[in-house]
């Protein structure tokens, strides 16, 4: 799945972030399939949305089943994995205080 595409089919008007807006349509689908079900409908999708009290815009979440229709999860998954290395890692703690007790 390429969020570029999606994104660029929606129009100018959205108040959030349409790269946010697919994901959270991704972020549903996904839940359905840990749920047991391997290929989630548009209902599925909106039932899960909306169970959270999330506004679900209906040409956006008909337009991303259609781009993921008939993939497998862990399809999905592999394919926007890359976009994650862009975004850095979390480095290690600092070293911690060395404590220095009487016998030191």
């Amino acid at each position: 799945l390429k969020l570029g595409n999606i994104v660029e089919e929606k129009d100018a008007e959205a108040t959030s972030s349409p790269a946010a807006m697919a994901m959270k349509y991704m972020g549903a689908y996904l839940m359905a399939v840990i749920g047991g079900n391997e290929s989630p409908s548009v209902d599925d999708v909106k039932a899960i949305l909306e169970a959270g009290g999330i506004e679900v815009e209906q040409d956006m979440l008909d337009r991303v089943i259609s781009k993921i229709d008939g993939k497998q999860a862990h399809e999905l998954i592999a394919s926007g994995h890359g976009k994650f290395a862009a975004c850095g890692g979390g480095g290690g703690g600092g070293g911690g205080r060395q404590h220095r007790g009487r016998d030191q």
